[in-house]
């Protein structure tokens, strides 16, 4: 199963997007970006959420859980 970083450089890579692009969109620098795809760095709530957004994924893809996982009862 692959990880959040490998699913990032792959949904970048399949729609031809720049990790300078992404960068903009994150209000980073690309280096910085290349580094949560090299697991160097650790992505923010607040930017895992911008690139769902960005690439119409959930965070639950992103993070390798199951479908349909169920949630706790309050």
């Amino acid at each position: 199963m692959k990880n959040y970083r490998e699913k990032l450089r792959d949904l970048r890579e399949d729609r031809d997007v720049k990790q300078s692009t992404l960068a903009v969109l994150l209000d980073t620098t690309q280096s910085n970006y290349s580094k949560y795809e090299l697991g160097r760095s650790r992505l923010s709530i607040e930017d895992l959420k911008t690139l769902c957004e960005f690439y119409n994924v959930s965070a639950d893809y992103l993070m390798g859980l199951p479908d349909g996982m169920p949630y706790p009862k309050d």
